[in-house]
């Protein structure tokens, strides 16, 4: 048995203010075949995966190249192709194979290309033909497009969000296509259109049953694989919404059953799910009522650089400077002209520095302050799951207050907070602290809420806003919850 395994990922936000190319891969990640470390990252399990299992069990894996870029804007058009013909040349190398394992993210949009995923599986199966088995893991805020689930044998989406469980994700998708191209089951989806656009956290309920409840019912009766796609609601893209995938073994009418069960439950608790977001003042005043008991976790949905903003927008910075009495921190700001004036100044020098507020409009003004350098970092990652992420170069600016202090963790390289490394690294110690803003708007749970006496959610400004209303969608197709009053989902596959 031969089986072709690479990696093409990144997230798209069609009204994000950064273009992407080439050079943004360059900067995140990109491997050719051979290259890829022994550690998978967030859309790279089933190459790592299906490194093990063919040393376990025997069978030949052909490695090609890699590539994952931070969110941000639409892709150019002759970058995404020569990435994809980059892979897609190994694949004819590597040929004849009796499986393809792609990891790829499901939300990437280049120009003239609404669905890159459905673009490359197109190809991919005009290469290997009908009877070679194709697997795909997607993060579940994805285009689940009727496209690439007719083209795919078998696509699984990662469940959580915190996206912690993409590893046991890609052991299924190995698993199950392996057993296919043995002739064990025969896959069949049935995809489900919510109509909906929402935010489906994991850490809490109701979303946290819904999720115990699709795997409880992987392996009961036919039903081989449940995945919700929450869909990304920051691209103006046709097929953009929420979907629930479920595959069976050879049992369609079970499956389309089930799917719309299921599909129907998310509609009725949409609602319940909606972000209840505050304004950063209110998010202030409400972590002020109770400081001196640790820190509150203020999380920045907007300005998120995981959903493709700035994440050098400086409202909350210029409100916590305003709060009086308070020990706080904010981060990651992307700065990195910040970062080398710090560099250069040295830990314990106080200078005047300007914070922020450069890639654009939606960046606000910047911060123009006395600040003493009290960290430097170089080539920092921070955890997230199984994985490391970079940050690149990093400092804590610290600003006095009126009875306080307000520190700035300004980075290199555009990423949002996952793992604590982002203030640790510089010596800041969050437990100290009475307010802590995080530039994200779901990942950072896993590491920050531990230590949290609470997490809140505030709305500033930037293109990764959870007001969905606010952006000025075109494209997709309407009518669309909760842009339109729409009760009813319906089958499309």
């Amino acid at each position: 048995m031969r089986l072709f395994a690479a990696s093409l990922a990144t997230e798209t936000n069609t009204f994000s203010p950064i273009p992407t190319s080439l050079r943004n891969f360059e900067e995140a990640f990109r491997v050719r075949p051979g290259e890829h470390p022994e550690d998978a990252k967030l859309c790279t399990a089933p190459l790592v995966v299906a490194r093990t299992r063919a040393a376990q069990e025997g069978f030949e894996l052909v490695e090609g190249s890699c590539s994952w870029a931070e969110p941000s804007g639409t892709l150019n058009a002759a970058d995404y192709e020569a990435m994809r013909d980059e892979i897609l040349a190994e694949l004819k190398a590597a040929m004849p194979v009796d499986g393809v394992l792609l990891g790829l993210h499901g939300a990437m949009v280049a120009y003239g290309y609404d669905d890159c995923e459905g673009d490359l599986l197109e190809r991919v199966r005009a290469i290997v033909g009908e009877d070679c088995v194709i697997g795909v893991e997607l993060d579940p805020h994805c285009h689940l497009t009727e496209k690439r689930v007719s083209l795919a044998d078998v696509i699984i989406l990662f469940k959580e969000y915190p996206h912690i469980d993409f590893m046991p994700r890609a052991e299924e998708l190995v698993s199950l296509v392996l057993r296919t191209i043995r002739g064990e089951i025969r896959p069949r989806p049935s995809l489900y259109d919510c109509r909906t656009i929402a935010f489906f956290p994991t850490t809490r309920e109701p979303t946290k049953g819904f999720v115990a409840k699709m795997k409880a019912l992987e392996g009961e009766g036919p039903v081989l694989s449940v995945s919700l796609g929450h869909g990304f609601p920051h691209a103006d893209v046709p097929n953009m919404g929420t979907r629930v995938l479920v595959y069976t073994d050879d049992a369609k009418a079970e499956g389309d059953a089930l799917a719309e069960q299921l599909g129907r439950e998310v509609i009725a608790m949409r609602e319940a799910v909606s972000p209840q977001v505050m304004t950063i003042e209110e998010a202030f005043d409400e972590a002020a009522a109770t400081a001196g008991e640790g820190p509150v976790i203020v999380a920045e949905p907007s300005d998120n650089a995981g959903g493709g903003a700035t994440s050098d927008n400086t409202i909350s910075l210029h409100a916590l400077l305003a709060t009086k009495g308070l020990k706080a921190a904010v981060g990651p700001i992307w700065d990195a002209g910040a970062v080398r004036f710090a560099e250069a100044a040295g830990v314990g020098a106080t200078l005047d520095m300007r914070i922020g507020g450069k890639a654009s409009a939606a960046s606000g003004t910047p911060v123009d302050a006395r600040v003493t350098v009290t960290g430097l970092a170089k080539d920092v990652f921070q955890s997230f799951g199984d994985a490391k992420a970079p940050v690149g170069d990093v400092a804590a600016l610290t600003i006095a207050t009126e009875g306080g202090s307000v520190t700035a963790v300004v980075n290199s390289h555009r990423t949002q907070a996952l793992g604590r490394e982002v203030f640790e690294s510089v010596g800041v110690d969050l437990s100290a602290l009475d307010i802590v803003v995080v530039k994200s708007a779901q990942h950072f749970h896993a590491a920050y809420a531990p230590l949290a006496r609470g997490v809140l959610y505030a709305e500033t400004a930037g293109c990764s806003t959870q007001d969905y209303k606010s952006h000025p969608f075109s494209r997709v197709e309407r009518p669309l919850w909760p842009l339109d009053d729409v009760t009813d989902g319906r089958r499309v596959i």
